[in-house]
């Protein structure tokens, strides 16, 4: 039978979810389906949960194994589900021993202690299935301890691949044929700390570009600006083949709420990335990350954050709700009344449909380099969607020009 992988959260589960499906497709005998959960939100966890009741419901048969950070943070909630036949921890998913048939039952609850995991293995996968671009993972956990945040206790310290361990991954995709990669990790920019003094995001970024020259096009996912190393800047300014699109762990335009998150950077340091960035590479394209609603959050704080969508020139917003994690800090701060979270949510949202429809009309009767995607979808070097013919096939990077918009992407002539 068919290994079936359902996958919640960032990248990075996308990713893993792909080797899980290579470990254990040999291996399976039965109706497996592989949860990668994400502990990030409540919702994520609710999504979760309600998908496996929804398979255990339509399939009977299936055997529904759990894994993920909901699984590694949340073990007892997702142990009490009876429709749950196994829990694997994130440090065991990634492991091919943990898929392969053994005379031994393998234990129902395969969750280990993340915090104790020192070192992480480079992927070894050239594409992941249905995608056009390439995802490999450079960096995993997080040292950082913000407030709101549960994310270092599902995916454990930071730990990085060795270099020449990612140049080889990127040469063997660029070897089958791919022409965009996005490096991916935890916490981005912390890539480097635990390998040498001077391994950094920036250096691998340039190590990337100089030693895999076939390479079209390298992406960055999301990073936190006050780590962006003098290399990476260099990289940004020079490097045609690094897309100029950053998506920043920026969460609030407040500096007390920053405080109070235990953030590292401030308001200003955040304006002042994002206009340095635009000096060096002008056409870059900004998305962030924003929190509405954090604990103790004022009208005037909150103001803050949506007046900073315009003072950095954001162009894709992803924004929370504020959503409390048991035993995080900020879960035990003063909150914020749920129907202002969810009206201050709302207007980050509308101030994000305001700042792409600006960007989208700026683009109108301009040529862009575009990667096509299937279903007649494509990007452009800023990664903003464009829509194509429907027989565009994908994987062809094309210059099209831009005849108009429909307020959420680009159509191209």
């Amino acid at each position: 039978m068919a290994v079936e992988t359902l996958t919640f959260g960032c990248r990075l589960n996308t990713v893993e979810a792909e080797v899980m499906r290579g470990h254990a497709g040999p291996h399976a005998a039965d109706d497996l389906v592989i949860v990668n959960t994400c502990a990030v939100t409540q919702e994520a966890g609710r999504q979760a949960r309600k998908a496996i009741r929804r398979i255990a419901r339509d399939r009977p048969a299936a055997r529904i194994v759990v894994t993920g950070c909901g699984a590694q943070v949340e073990t007892a909630l997702y142990a009490a589900m009876p429709e749950v036949a196994r829990l694997v921890g994130n440090d065991a998913k990634g492991r091919m021993e943990t898929w392969a048939p053994s005379r031994v039952p393998p234990d129902r609850n395969a969750v280990d202690d993340i915090m104790a995991v020192r070192t992480v293995a480079p992927t070894r996968i050239a594409a992941i299935a249905g995608q056009t671009r390439a995802f490999v993972p450079v960096q995993n956990g997080c040292d950082h301890r913000c407030t709101f945040c549960v994310i270092p206790f599902g995916r454990g310290n930071s730990r990085s691949v060795a270099q020449a361990d990612v140049v080889d991954q990127v040469r063997r995709i660029v070897d089958h044929g791919g022409r965009e990669v996005v490096l991916t990790g935890v916490d981005l920019t912390a890539y480097g700390r635990d390998l040498s003094d001077t391994s950094s995001l920036g250096r691998l970024t340039q190590a990337i570009l100089s030693g895999v020259p076939d390479l079209a096009r390298l992406r960055l996912s999301s990073i936190d600006s006050i780590e962006a190393d003098d290399a990476l800047m260099d990289a940004i300014a020079g490097g045609a083949r690094l897309m100029p699109h950053l998506h920043l762990s920026l969460q609030a335009g407040d500096d007390l709420v920053l405080k109070r998150m235990k953030r590292r950077h401030t308001r200003a340091d955040a304006i002042r990335f994002c206009a340095e960035v635009r000096r060096l590479r002008p056409e870059v394209v900004f998305g962030a990350d924003l929190i509405a609603g954090f604990p103790t959050e004022t009208e005037a704080q909150f103001v803050r954050s949506l007046d900073l969508v315009v003072e950095c020139g954001l162009t894709h917003l992803h924004v929370f709700p504020y959503s409390p994690r048991p035993g995080t800090p900020a879960a035990r701060m003063p909150p914020v009344p749920g129907d202002v979270v969810r009206a201050r949510a709302a207007r980050l949202r509308a101030a994000g449909e305001t700042a792409l429809a600006a960007h989208l009309a700026a683009q109108v009767g301009r040529t862009h380099r575009v990667l096509s995607e299937r279903g007649g979808m494509g990007r452009t070097e800023g990664f903003t969607q464009v829509r194509l013919e429907p027989d565009t096939p994908a994987g062809e990077l094309r210059d099209v020009s831009i005849a108009g918009h429909d307020g959420t992407m680009l159509v191209g002539a």
